[in-house]
């Protein structure tokens, strides 16, 4: 059945008439006039801001803190020789990082390295066997630490003591004591007060790079757009602009190994957008990291080595494979764990690759709308990543509980963690005991916030146009989401690996669109049968064969009432999942089950009848097998009775226990129904059976047939089947529901 898998959340519609006449002058209908000060902007200039971002309005990076003493310090190890090495980080912002730092450095004439920890061995952030290495072994004087090193006391103390100066350029929250750094520019750092404090590590890197080359480095932004929109920060003030201008550099790009990439992920350069980027790119570059060394990385972003750039775009796009195979079979293998009475799942298991725990948690969550630990056990301990819903904070939850860990970090709807395996029973029963105190609902969903209602009918390709102005869309200015109802779905049709997705047509009047349904494949007859469906929606344009088209992606779906779906038929299949109602067994207690499958149909209806009104269900599936089908039969027409009568009255004694087929065939009625016909004729007492001899009673006295109540339940039941058999899904459910006189 369509079940929301989100708590859906209507903004409220505020709409200003002043506004809208300035939103008609910079060419935005009404809707989008709607949404723009719904969401904060509200006049003139911050429109204009917002629909024309100007890299003269980028802050000065001399505002951050110690970033003067940073330029200097670097300046003077050019100068000096130095070798320099720069430290960054596995993942898409620390790769991006790291490499606009060291073409910056390699245009001043700088001679550097670049690392980039491996995740399995180093772990994250400044590492001091790492440092150390690099020190004595490669005689490294200056470390430069980009997407990481607030938190790296001990490595920082280490390079430090060893007569190395550390500078950190980070954006990760600040912890309560500072790391004795040389330099610690960071935009929330206490010592300065920066304006915008919710830069990437990609663009606090970018800040540095801006102020040791004495200007905006615009052919960087490609790669500052990619790494603020795979650390999913807020795309407002400055990380709007740079990834606004970083896309078209994109569009454009030169790098040789993004041109490879693109070629292997069958991307056009000229279409790329942030969700190309956030749904592509970063995941692909992500996956080096969460799987292998990430150093390559650097090589493809930076390198002009043909060859060596294309074995590298290979390498990524092969672990991207890897890692989505990697990520099915551990979510197979921890949904099969999944507790039904627990309020939280803490999945743990030894094999599983803690570079993809993440990944698994947050599909969990999504499907079971609970949140979801799921742990790689190794040694004797157990390490992994956790999601949780809105409801729950889990770092509240887990916070005062530290004594548990090994390890511990996190934010209330995401946490990483290290404990031993015997402590993993104690973990879910704190767990479980913080929400019965909280009182919290730990299946609730999390919210999802539709922006306007939009008509079918009055919806083009200009309205697409018209919301796409607002772009790029991201944290803190989310793409649109628009709700849509009272439609009709006209098909609905499988597509992709699998069959796994779903691709709808909806009409309204004279209006019709394609819904493409990501993951919902599975749901195809239901979504083929629901009446009543409601959509949330984002808007998008496809173009195919030439043709340019507007196309809906749905977010969501919920249905209003019970639905009601039609699998009758020899080839359908059951849903999973659902109790199914089988009147030839024992029946399953369906006081819990939200949903049931009528498997066939009983002899006495009134049975289902009472089970469909006693219990409020959200679905019903119809299968509705009919083992004895006297709607195709009939109850006997008078010929046919008389018929019957006069053949039997010619032979006074018929066995039926072995006749009984021939005279079906004879008579050319149905030996289901001829069987009744007998029933009735002996209970009106026109003929006796004993031992399976039927004796014709010569002497009976008339009677009408209708007088049998045999007859009479017969007419009952062929009435019944023709409305299971032949009825509508919503005839049959009004049928159950009636009440008997």
């Amino acid at each position: 059945m369509i079940i929301p898998t989100y708590n859906w959340q209507f903004a409220p519609q505020v709409e200003d008439a002043d506004f809208t006449k300035i939103a008609k002058k910079a060419g935005l209908g009404p809707e989008v006039a709607r949404l723009l000060f719904e969401r904060g902007i509200k006049d003139e200039t911050s429109l204009k801001k917002f629909l024309e971002p100007s890299l003269e309005d980028l802050h000065d990076p001399y505002l951050l803190n110690d970033m003067e003493k940073a330029v200097e310090r670097i300046r003077h190890a050019i100068e000096q020789g130095e070798l320099i090495l720069i430290y960054g980080d596995y993942d898409a912002d620390g790769m991006t990082s790291a490499s606009i730092v060291k073409e910056s450095l390699e245009q001043l004439g700088a001679e550097c390295l670049v690392y980039l920890p491996n995740r399995f061995t180093d772990g994250y952030g400044p590492n001091a066997s790492v440092y150390k290495y690099f020190i004595e072994q490669q005689g490294v004087s200056l470390i430069v630490t980009v997407d990481n090193g607030v938190a790296g006391h001990e490595a920082i103390d280490l390079a430090q003591s060893m007569g190395v100066d550390v500078i950190v350029t980070d954006h990760h929250s600040m912890p309560e004591v500072l790391p004795d750094a040389y330099a610690i520019i960071h935009p929330e750092h206490p010592g300065a007060d920066y304006p915008f404090k919710h830069l990437a590590g990609c663009g606090v890197a970018f800040k540095l790079a801006c102020a040791l080359l004495e200007e905006v480095q615009v052919e960087l932004l490609d790669l500052v757009a990619i790494g603020t929109i795979a650390d999913m920060v807020s795309l407002t003030d400055e990380n709007r602009i740079m990834v606004q201008y970083g896309l078209e550099v994109l569009r454009n790009t030169q790098r040789m190994g993004l041109q490879e990439m693109f070629e292997i992920a069958g991307i056009s350069s000229s279409d790329v957008t942030e969700e190309t980027v956030g749904f592509q790119l970063a995941p692909r570059l992500n996956a080096l990291g969460r799987l292998d060394d990430p150093n390559p990385a650097i090589d493809l972003l930076t390198g002009f080595d043909d060859e060596e750039v294309h074995e590298i775009a290979l390498l990524i796009h092969q672990k991207n494979e890897e890692r989505k195979e990697i990520v099915q079979s551990i979510y197979d293998e921890a949904k099969g764990m999944v507790d039904p009475d627990k309020s939280v799942q803490v999945l743990a298991k030894e094999g599983w690759n803690p570079g993809v725990l993440g990944i698994v948690a947050g599909r969990l969550l999504e499907e079971l709308g609970q949140t979801v630990i799921v742990l790689n056990i190794e040694d004797g301990s157990a390490k992994g990543s956790a999601r949780s819903v809105e409801a729950v904070d889990i770092f509240e939850a887990l916070d005062p509980h530290r004594e548990l860990f090994i390890a511990f970090g996190g934010h209330a709807g995401a946490a990483g963690m290290t404990l031993e395996v015997e402590k993993l029973e104690v973990l879910s029963d704190v767990l479980e005991a913080y929400i019965r105190e909280k009182g919290v609902d730990a299946q609730g969903k999390n919210n999802l916030f539709l922006d306007e209602e939009l008509d079918l009918e009055t919806l083009s390709l200009e309205t697409v146009k018209s919301f796409e102005r607002l772009a790029p869309f991201g944290m803190d200015n989310q793409k649109p989401v628009f709700y849509i109802r009272d439609f009709q779905v006209e098909n609905a049709r499988v597509m992709g690996a699998g069959n796994a997705h779903l691709k709808l047509k909806i009409s309204k009047g004279e209006a019709s669109f394609e819904v493409v349904a990501f993951g919902q494949g599975k749901w195809a007859t239901e979504f083929s049968q629901t009446k009543q469906l409601e959509l949330a929606v984002t808007l998008s344009v496809n173009q195919w064969n030439g043709q340019t088209t507007l196309q809906l992606m749905m977010v969501d779906a919920r249905v209003e009432g019970v639905q009601l779906f039609n699998i009758r038929g020899k080839n359908a299949l059951l849903p999973e999942g659902v109790a199914v109602l089988d009147f030839t067994q024992e029946l399953p207690d369906v006081t819990s089950c939200s949903a049931i499958v009528v498997k066939n149909i009983p002899e006495d209806i009134s049975l289902l009848k009472k089970i469909c009104q006693e219990q409020e269900f959200s679905a019903i599936y119809f299968k509705n097998d009919i083992a004895k089908a006297y709607y195709l039969t009939g109850y006997g027409t008078r010929e046919q009775f008389a018929k019957l009568y006069k053949t039997i009255y010619q032979f006074p004694e018929f066995d039926i226990r072995y006749k009984l087929k021939d005279l079906a065939a004879y008579l050319k009625i149905e030996q289901i129904l001829l069987v009744k016909m007998i029933q009735i004729f002996e209970e009106l007492g026109f003929v006796t059976i004993e031992n399976g001899v039927m004796r014709v009673n010569k002497e009976a006295e008339k009677r009408d047939i209708a007088e049998s109540q045999i007859y009479q339940k017969l007419k009952q039941t062929v009435k019944e089947q023709e409305i299971m058999a032949l009825g509508t899904v919503q005839e049959i459910y009004d049928f159950l529901m009636e009440k008997n006189e």
